[in-house]
């Protein structure tokens, strides 16, 4: 019996200030409007919502600080953020916009004393590190930036063991082969992340059912569970519904 439900997050693509979906980080497929979302899963109580603009970094440029203003007020759960963030100015500034969680990913990366400026100085609890995987042709893991057009050579699990100890207070892991597919996540790769590292572990990329969160959680030991697809799409056809799981159905399927 577990204790309690984990939290089971949507996480939604920001673009040219429209909602996207991706296929392993490839071929956005419009959505619709943010706020639009926001109001639905505000009727859902959804535990938590993750806005990630994934063309900030390639860009170069700063958070949409207005649309993130225009989100949080209409929010009414916890609320992260993620992309363009590149100081310890920006965090602040996308905080004070309502904004709970940052989540840094590719800045990370290229400047990992970020992650220990900004836990000391906004808290660990406030601070995510998104991690995105992709395997090689060997089947070796390999983090990726920029949006997973940039390889790092780093190991996913050596960079989670850094990043924690830099003082990050939680890693989003995100398979991108499994991205948008609905197949499941990556199991192997979640069960050895969480493994290795004594903060909560969020695991994204590839979920298609409940089933597949209680996985997630109860065999790869993943603290919390996000999806894309799984929230926006219905169907074989994959139109565009939006949609979140009731409580009840949660309960049941987490057993607790």
């Amino acid at each position: 019996m577990m204790r309690s439900k984990p939290r089971v997050i949507p996480v939604l693509l920001l673009k040219n200030a429209g909602l996207y979906k991706t296929e392993k980080f490839k071929n956005p497929k419009y959505i619709g409007d943010p706020i639009n979302a926001v109001k639905i899963f505000n009727d859902k109580e959804v535990d938590e919502l993750a806005f990630l603009d994934i063309t900030a970094s390639q860009e170069n440029r700063e958070p949409n600080f207005e649309m993130l203003r225009d989100i949080a007020s209409e929010c009414f759960m916890p609320l992260s953020y993620g992309g363009g963030i590149r100081s310890v100015d920006i965090i602040r500034e996308v905080l004070n916009v309502g904004v709970e969680k940052v989540s840094i990913n590719t800045e990370a990366v290229r400047n990992p004393d970020l992650i220990t400026q900004a836990s000391q100085i906004f808290g660990s609890s406030t601070i995510i590190v998104s991690i995105d995987v992709k395997k090689n042709l060997f089947g070796k893991y390999q983090v990726y930036i920029n949006d997973g057009q940039e390889k790092t050579g780093l190991n996913p699990v050596d960079w989670a063991k850094e990043v924690e100890k830099r003082g990050a207070g939680e890693i989003l892991i995100n398979a991108m082969d499994n991205d948008g597919m609905m197949q499941g996540y990556d199991y192997h790769l979640i069960k050895t992340i969480s493994n290795s590292v004594g903060i909560p572990v969020v695991a994204a990329g590839g979920a298609g059912s409940i089933q597949h969160f209680v996985k997630a959680v109860k065999d790869s030991h993943a603290s919390a569970v996000a999806a894309g697809a799984f929230f926006v799409f219905q169907g074989k056809h994959k139109a565009v519904l939006i949609t979140y799981p009731d409580y009840e159905v949660l309960k049941k399927e987490f057993n607790y």
